[in-house]
């Protein structure tokens, strides 16, 4: 399984705690994009980019930074800065559902556009000192989309396409289509990457059988619903290291931000995805989120992590 970049969440503090309490059970990450900006400087002084310092990611879990933006000589400087520190490659998010960055005609707000997107990659990929791999969706609004989309990128040597099988518009919500991944899919010159509702290795192996030409399978919330899923155990054993993660987690949060008012937006923003792997209901998990004291949130997860 390969790790997705989740904004805000799959940081190097997640995976650093993650590979030190599941070794070797996802060996590669794709790390939360770092924004392309006009007159771009490639600064250590850049929190996106010190995510990704080598230095930062020095366990056995392959790290690929991803890059969000249209801006061609911004591309080319931040993917080379990004090579020269070592990476092999760099992906480019053309899959990013957020209203803002698609209101920017950047991420899924690319899908609609080919030509453009051709008259990027020709721009970009001959200057590049390393591989470029792509993340999409099957469209903004339109399945339709990604069949436009897929002759441009067999044109060019990707080393991958991940495919989020919703539309941008349907955010995270609603059932992946599956049916239209299946037809895009055998259309594909490069290894293709599936992305969407993999919950379970039950959910894994079924898309595998279903899709043997899949490549890889990337995992997100699912992950975070049970950061044990990769791992054949048995369910009591999941429950005791899910507990164990989620509390070192939350001592690597309070190690790592200094400041009140951050640690409690961190864990709160993790606690909403990780209670699922917890025997907690809703409305338990709701205390934590109403909660308006630090102390009040740590008891209560010290509790239900037990």
């Amino acid at each position: 399984m390969i790790l997705a970049p989740m904004q805000g969440l799959t940081e190097v503090l997640f995976r650093r705690v993650y590979e030190e309490s599941f070794p070797g059970a996802v060996p590669l990450a794709v790390a939360p994009f770092i924004p392309l900006t006009r007159n771009l400087r490639f600064s250590m002084d850049n929190r996106q980019i010190r995510d990704v310092l080598p230095e930062n990611n020095v366990g056995s879990m392959r790290v690929v930074p991803q890059v969000l933006g249209r801006e061609p000589e911004e591309m080319v400087l931040l993917a080379n800065g990004l090579f020269g520190m070592g990476y092999d490659e760099v992906n480019w998010n053309m899959g990013c559902p957020m209203r803002a960055v698609v209101a920017k005609h950047r991420g899924c707000g690319l899908m609609p556009y080919p030509d453009e997107v051709r008259a990027i990659l020709e721009a970009v990929i001959p200057q590049l000192k390393g591989r470029l791999s792509v993340k999409i969706r099957l469209g903004l609004k339109e399945k339709d989309e990604v069949f436009r989309m897929v002759p441009v990128l067999n044109d060019f040597p990707l080393a991958s396409v991940t495919i989020h099988a919703r539309l941008g518009r349907q955010g995270y919500s609603g059932v992946p289509d599956r049916d239209t991944f299946g037809e895009v899919l055998p259309l594909l010159r490069h290894a293709v990457v599936y992305n969407g509702d993999v919950c379970t290795l039950a959910d894994e192996r079924r898309l595998r059988e279903r899709f043997p030409q899949v490549a890889d399978v990337m995992v997100g919330r699912g992950l975070l619903y049970n950061p044990a899923l990769p791992l054949e155990c048995q369910e009591d054993e999941a429950l005791a290291m899910n507990k164990l993660f989620i509390r070192r987690l939350m001592e690597e949060i309070r190690a790592t931000l200094h400041d009140g008012g951050a640690v409690m937006r961190k864990t709160k923003e993790y606690w909403s995805l990780l209670w699922h792997a917890l025997p907690v209901s809703e409305a338990e998990a709701r205390r934590v989120l109403r909660a308006q004291e630090l102390t009040d949130v740590d008891n209560l997860i010290a509790g239900y992590t037990q």
